[in-house]
């Protein structure tokens, strides 16, 4: 809490020192212009769409809202989602098996998952990833082809469906005004190679954008290794000034290796081996997907106030994966549409935001299993069920301004009806049907105090269904495990509140020369968290809990001379069972209950503290570079409700470097860098409540965090 302290002091200090220095009266009427006009260029690069739906600047947003450097995007490794958003104030990353099966939490939110992401809205440039109950994987996504990141944190359901713990989208780099042609390469440690293709054609009213990139890496892991090719690609057409038309289009196919998590004592002896169990079956998943999207964007009236989205999309995804009795197969296919209409006008003098939108989302495919002899298909058919998974949404907000541009009211309100079934082709269980449905409103406040510096607060309800994966049924359920889909799961809800403060401020002195900070309160109770736990290797959920959550998240960003740049994040999480009366199974079925009634929620640290330093240098107009610091601590969590065992505090370091050249139409960019430069050994995953019915010795709770590791990048750039 010292550091929180310090931090919150410094941020005061500056808001009203810079305030005073910037707002003055100044007689000389061309710098004020200068100013003005370098204040409208930053406000024009801040307009984001994710945190509201609607086009909007992020100081006049009521919530928490991050974007992602494109420098750290330009110069980073960008092997995994970790690699991209490891520095996003209150965003915990675990990372399971190196650059795959990153756990993504946002306030405790998406911490549930052992795959795939739960509990966030996943998009890339605007069209869903996540699937209809939630679960999403992220494969597909080209972190060497994204122009920035945008993060909404906090509570967002009554925009997005299954938002609770926020949105993030990865969006496309499609800044250039040249047409190019790009060559890139990032080699590293545990044979460790990337290499792409890409090209982006300019005309007056035509952009492309493509994109191939494959990825083979061993990882630092027994049977970890993985290969996967990506291609991405954007093509927008402008028919006037008004008007865009989108298509949006993505591939990837590839083969992962999964080493399984660890007793303590292999841990500690070998943290690098794996499972055996995991290396005899061959633990591993074969992905192919592709995804079409097409878009039309257009604005019309008088002073093009109203705007009109229409998205459809398309996609297909082939699974392949193993565990240690079964080889399955899980073929989808979606298909989905976005309907949003925007409204810009004047109420009563005052300028009011209105915007409503639908969402729909299907989704149908088979799922076949049969026996696994050693990492091969055996003949047994085991199962065979057809799912399916539907959701449709409405959503309407509006934000009004009633005062000025300096405070407005948001109001914003969805429902939405999600139907997960799955039927039973081959033996006797009786087939399923689960309906969730649910109307969850937000009201939220902003203030500007100074016009780069604002106060907000949010109130709002939300609920997380549980994934169609998550509602696989169990011996030990109400009817015995006779159905397809668990009939006692339910979704979590909760009630959700933050109170924030952030600002973009340029001071007039040397030092610094511009400060970003944000600071925010929350506090959000859940009523039946939905919670995982493990039975024979196998994961189950429940509705076990009821929690309270409450944090504190803290941004603050110096551009301490020209070049320089420091920037400070710490965040803090109190999250507790208020009331957990759990029911642990043993081998034999028989049930002991326990009572977690204020344990500590597993896996979420109390504090987390990063610590970035980064110097961009320009020698002359052809010749630039950076050099950068990355530092994180993370304390001690628990592995498992009963709060049994714990891994301790870790510190890890990064460093990079990276260098551009021009000459003539030629760009030559040089990047290396070392991840984790002090070696330290670190618990990277937490498999929680593993493996009850073990005795603690036996539990598989731990995935190793990446050793030290080196990488050198090399790209080569033509414009045309």
């Amino acid at each position: 809490m010292k550091t929180l302290t310090v931090s919150i002091l410094t941020i005061i200090l500056i808001i009203f020192s810079g305030t005073s220095g910037i707002y003055s009266q100044d007689k000389d009427k061309d710098e004020k212009d200068s100013l003005k006009t370098e204040k409208e260029e930053i406000e024009t690069d801040e307009i984001v769409v994710t945190g509201t739906r609607f086009p909007e600047k992020i100081i006049n947003i009521p919530f928490s809202v991050f974007r992602v450097d494109k420098n750290e995007i330009r110069y980073g490794r960008n092997i995994s989602v970790k690699d991209v958003l490891a520095d996003v104030p209150g965003l915990f990353l675990q990372s399971r098996y190196g650059s795959h099966d990153v756990r993504l939490s946002i306030r405790g939110y998406g911490n549930r998952s052992n795959s795939g992401i739960r509990g966030i809205k996943i998009l890339q440039d605007g069209v869903p990833e996540s699937e209809p109950d939630g679960e999403t994987n992220i494969d597909a996504i080209d972190y060497t082809s994204l122009e920035t990141v945008e993060v909404a944190k906090g509570n967002l359901s009554s925009l997005y469906t299954n938002a609770p713990g926020g949105v993030i989208n990865f969006i496309t780099d499609l800044s250039f005004g040249k047409s190019y042609l790009k060559q890139s390469n990032i080699f590293g440690n545990y044979k460790l190679r990337q290499n792409g293709l890409k090209t982006g054609i300019f005309e007056n009213n035509y952009k492309f954008f493509l994109s191939y990139g494959y990825r083979n890496f061993e990882g630092f892991r027994q049977h970890s290794n993985e290969y996967i090719h990506l291609v991405n690609s954007v093509f927008q057409i402008y028919p006037d000034s008004r008007t865009t038309f989108s298509v949006f289009a993505n591939y990837a196919a590839g083969l992962i290796k999964l080493p399984g998590a660890l007793t303590r004592s292999e841990y500690e002896n070998d943290p690098f081996k794996a499972y055996s169990v995991a290396v005899s079956s061959d633990f591993k998943r074969d992905l192919e997907k592709g995804k079409l999207a097409v878009r039309y964007n257009t604005s019309f009236g008088k002073k093009s106030n109203n705007g009109l989205e229409i998205t459809g999309f398309v996609q297909l995804k082939n699974l392949q994966f193993t565990t240690n009795t079964q080889y399955s197969y899980n073929d989808r296919n979606f298909v989905g549409a976005i309907l949003r209409y925007n409204n810009t006008s004047e109420i009563f003098k005052r300028k009011n935001n209105f915007s409503v939108g639908v969402d729909y989302n299907y989704v149908y495919g088979d799922i076949t299993s049969f026996n696994n002899l050693g990492g091969i298909k055996g003949d047994e058919l085991q199962a065979q069920n057809k799912e399916v998974l539907d959701n449709a949404g409405i959503y309407i907000q509006n934000q009004y301004y009633v005062y000025k541009d300096k405070s407005s009211i948001f109001l914003s309100g969805r429902y939405d009806n999600v139907t997960i079934s799955n039927d039973n082709q081959l033996f006797s269980l009786q087939n399923s049907k689960r309906i969730f449905s649910r109307f969850t409103p937000r009201i939220a406040f902003n203030y500007k105090i100074t016009p780069n510096v604002a106060a907000y607060t949010s109130y709002g309800y939300a609920f997380d269904i549980p994934a169609a994966a998550e509602l696989l049924n169990y011996p030990y359920t109400s009817n015995g495990g006779s159905t397809t889909l668990n009939p006692d799961l339910n979704p979590q809800r909760s009630k959700n509140y933050e109170l924030g403060i952030k600002g973009n401020i340029k001071t007039k002195s040397e030092f610094p020369e511009r400060v970003f900070f944000e600071v925010t309160f929350y506090n959000t109770r859940i009523e039946e968290e939905i919670v995982p736990f493990v039975i024979n290797d196998q994961t189950y959920f429940r509705n076990a809990a009821n929690t309270n959550r409450t944090g504190v998240e803290c941004g603050l960003k110096l551009e301490m001379f020209e070049g320089l740049e420091l920037t400070t994040n710490y965040s803090y999480s109190d999250f507790y069972y208020k009331n957990y009366i759990a029911v642990k199974y043993s081998s034999g079925g028989d049930t002991v209950s326990a009572d977690y009634s204020g344990n500590t929620v597993p896996a979420i640290p109390k504090s987390i503290f990063n610590f970035i330093l980064n110097y961009q240098f320009e020698l002359d107009k052809k010749f630039t570079g950076i050099l950068g610091w990355d530092m994180d601590y993370v304390t001690g969590m628990f592995v498992d409700d009963a709060n049994s065992e714990s891994v301790p505090d870790y510190f890890y370091g990064n460093v990079m470097a990276g260098a551009s050249y021009n000459f003539r139409n030629f760009n030559v960019l040089i990047t290396g860098g070392v991840k984790n430069i002090f070696d330290r050994k670190y618990v990277g995953f937490i498999n929680i409540n593993a493996n009850p019915e073990l005795p603690p010795a036996e539990r598989r709770y731990y995935e190793p965090g990446e050793p030290r590791s080196y990488y050198l990048g090399l790209n080569i750039g033509y414009i045309f």
